[in-house]
């Protein structure tokens, strides 16, 4: 209805003034964004808590949140040496301490002395301070044999998450048929499918295949690719290896034949290889496709466009809050990069704290050093429980009836397949939920774990599974997992 003039001071004064950002005003990419890892369910997750605390009754004493890869809050300790230098240089006065050993104080004095006006609280400029660049190219040639790394490529970013982001802006362009196409597994991190759905870019899946522990297989990128032409012009290729939420690792007759596959179709790789640490599995190893791609040699290791991501989140480092990682572009186009360099100048620098970690990483105590002999022992136990995590949660799975874990050969997840009774899926159905979903809502009601539904991530259609964290502590893990178990069980009778 119309309003006639003297109306609209009327309105104003009732307060009926409608907002000028609403949910049909706003921008309609970011209502499509959906990220699993911190849905509903950890929502839910919080709510409880926030009872537990009231005093409210429950038939657990705590929640169990096993929902997301963040290490140091699942209790574990921090790495000693990375904690040192970060206090000497948040607060050099402790220069002058004794209690820091002399190759800490040698580390923090470096990193000061590049830091704008000797300190952490200076912005750095926007591709990150210039020596840490350096440190970064010299861990990648050390990783990757010796194959040299330029600093000039190397980006320093808030996490692996904002620079990944950052490169995708650069890939997205077009309209309606072409529109730029993203092929990302499935299951994926779900940072992928937000991203896209935010710079309205079209999502291409190829499915990993989980009878052979989550393979990637060429065949069904080619799949994935004539489909997406019909309807989009697909531009890029996500990889996450070691995989999230999958677990395993690309072995390197894999990595090679991706490699020639972007290069034939023209897609620009990008490698997620935030997990590069966390290798378990006997007869895994972990390659780099930087490294993979050179030894290729041409006309693969000259030409092929590629974006490597790391980040101090996981790894044995598992140091999240601080927002340190790093991409490397390799055979990106100099325009583009220049590009690339204004688009991190608008967000000013990534987090210097982060930056000061992320040096400590790539640069670890040499043998020589007083702090060597604790870091790698430090170092040394977390990947070691980890690896007795993986193999752990593999057991207790399969070993329950209507659950099915493929090995975690890597990373720091568990994605089980679940058999969910006929009864059930139609029961969540009638609720509006998607099947895993209303069986991880119920089991965080009953045992106070929480997990994230296999559909946050994607899954083959009829399929089921949940993606679960090892992080928890060996002490807590058992028990989590045969409760979960248990509760599985429970599930299935009473949907029978």
């Amino acid at each position: 209805m119309a309003l006639r003039a003297g109306d609209h001071s009327q309105v104003a004064m009732n307060g009926l003034k409608e907002k000028v950002l609403t949910l049909d005003t706003m921008n309609p990419c970011v209502r499509k964004v959906e990220y699993a890892v911190r849905g509903p369910i950890v929502l839910r997750a919080l709510e409880l808590e926030q009872e537990l605390r009231q005093g409210v009754k429950k038939p657990f004493t705590e929640v169990i949140r096993a929902n997301i890869g963040d290490a140091q809050a699942m209790g574990q300790k921090p790495i000693t040496f990375l904690r040192q230098v970060l206090a000497l240089c948040v607060h050099p006065d402790l220069l002058n301490s004794p209690d820091f050993p002399e190759d800490a104080k040698r580390r923090a004095e470096r990193i000061l002395q590049a830091c704008g006006g000797h300190s952490l609280g200076a912005y750095s400029i926007s591709s990150g301070i210039q020596l840490i660049r350096e440190d970064v190219a010299r861990y990648i040639e050390r990783r990757d044999g010796g194959i040299p790394a330029d600093p000039n490529n190397i980006y320093l970013s808030t996490g692996a998450s904002d620079a990944i982001v950052t490169v995708l802006k650069l890939l997205v362009a077009g309209e309606g048929r072409t529109r730029t196409g993203v092929l990302i597994p499935i299951p994926q991190y779900p940072l992928y499918s937000a991203a896209l759905a935010e710079l309205n870019a079209v999502q291409v899946d190829y499915y990993l295949d989980e009878e052979r522990a989550w393979a990637l297989d060429v065949a069904e990128l080619r799949r994935a690719l004539a489909q997406a032409r019909d309807h989009c012009c697909p531009r890029a290729l996500c990889v996450i290896n070691p995989g999230n939420p999958t677990g395993q690792v690309q072995a390197r007759e894999c990595i090679e034949a991706v490699i020639r596959f972007a290069f034939e179709e023209r897609l620009f790789l990008m490698a997620d290889e935030v997990y590069q640490d966390n290798v378990y599995a006997e007869g895994s190893q972990f390659h780099s496709f930087k490294k993979v791609l050179t030894e290729m040699g041409p006309p693969y290791a000259a030409q092929q466009e590629l974006a490597s991501f790391h980040s101090v989140s996981k790894g044995y480092m598992g140091e999240c809050g601080f927002r340190g990682g790093y991409v490397e572009v390799v055979n990106m186009d100099p325009a583009v990069q220049s590009q690339m360099q204004k688009l991190m100048s608008v967000r000013l620098c990534p987090p210097v704290p982060g930056q000061l970690l992320l040096d400590v990483v790539v640069s670890p105590p040499a043998p020589s050093e007083p702090s060597f002999a604790q870091f790698q022992a430090e170092r040394q136990a977390v990947l070691a429980e980890l690896a007795a995590k993986a193999k752990l949660t593999e057991q207790v799975f399969n070993e329950a009836p209507g659950i099915r874990c493929n090995p975690v050969q890597g990373a720091m997840y568990s994605f089980p397949r679940v058999q969910l009774p006929p009864r059930a899926v139609q029961h969540a159905q009638e609720l509006g939920l998607a099947p895993d979903m209303f069986f991880c809502l119920r089991l965080l009601e009953e045992t106070g774990i929480c997990v994230v539904p296999g559909s946050g991530f994607g899954q083959k259609e009829g399929t089921y599974h949940f993606r679960m964290t090892i992080l928890p502590p060996l002490e807590k893990l058992r028990p989590l997992l045969e409760k979960l178990s248990q509760f599985h069980a429970k599930f299935t009778r009473e949907y029978s």
